[in-house]
């Protein structure tokens, strides 16, 4: 039989082209999304090789990690023939540790001075999760992060905001001002009419304890919005 027509395997592809062997001599950096995902994946199928299967998936995902990382285990196997548990379970696990490494980085973040600087606190907290949640920044009087915690949790739609709890923490860790942000699923990028209420409660809140309210932003898929930017605080 030719080669013209016959599917090659990975361990028939030159090995500066394999996945594996090329991180080894390259370096992570060097390999695609798709060689990656390749080297999770680990097999392929009768008809297609590791690669072919991550390009597939990624195809599917409109090439956007956060779409994929917005997939469960039960997703995965379900949609894509060839991925079963083993291999939904490391494109998981591999995608929630990234996200652990962003989380980690964006809290020791020292200083605050834009709402592009929230953005990037609070983004790597929220972009992926299908359900709201409410968390908020607390700083020192230099706009230094010091902590950042969830502080609710809803559905699909919104959470409810306790703002008494929010105070209480910030004064707790002698807190001089707070940032606040919640993440729309929908990709909304502009706030609800409860979204404008629930900023004007934590500010009245925060002025009556003589804590600064510095913004509260929605995050919403790769967009943000911001109540300090559009003039709403």
């Amino acid at each position: 039989m030719s080669l013209e027509g016959k599917h090659l395997t990975i361990r028939e592809w030159s090995e500066e082209d394999r996945p594996r062997e090329k991180m080894l001599q390259k370096g992570a950096v060097a390999l695609s999304d798709a060689e990656l995902l390749a080297i999770l994946i680990a097999s392929g199928n009768r008809n297609e090789s590791a690669v072919d299967v991550a390009k597939r998936i990624l195809a599917a995902c409109h090439h956007n990690l956060n779409e994929l990382a917005r997939k469960s285990v039960r997703d995965l196997t379900r949609e894509f023939k060839g991925i079963g548990d083993a291999k939904a379970l490391s494109i998981v696990a591999s995608l929630e540790l990234g996200k652990r490494r962003n989380t980690r980085d964006a809290v020791v973040r020292p200083k605050i001075t834009s709402s592009a600087n929230l953005q990037s606190v609070f983004e790597p907290l929220l972009i992926d999760l299908l359900h709201e949640e409410f968390w908020v920044a607390y700083m020192d009087n230099g706009n230094n992060v010091m902590e950042v915690r969830k502080l609710t949790q809803g559905g699909m739609q919104h959470t409810v905001v306790d703002v008494p709890m929010l105070l209480k923490n910030a004064l707790e860790r002698s807190s001089v001002c707070v940032a606040v942000a919640h993440n729309h699923p929908s990709g909304q990028n502009f706030p609800s009419r409860e979204d404008e209420k629930v900023t004007q409660r934590i500010k009245s809140g925060c002025e009556a304890v003589g804590i600064r309210l510095l913004d509260h932003i929605i995050i919403a898929r790769g967009n943000y919005y911001s109540f300090c930017d559009e003039g709403k605080l």
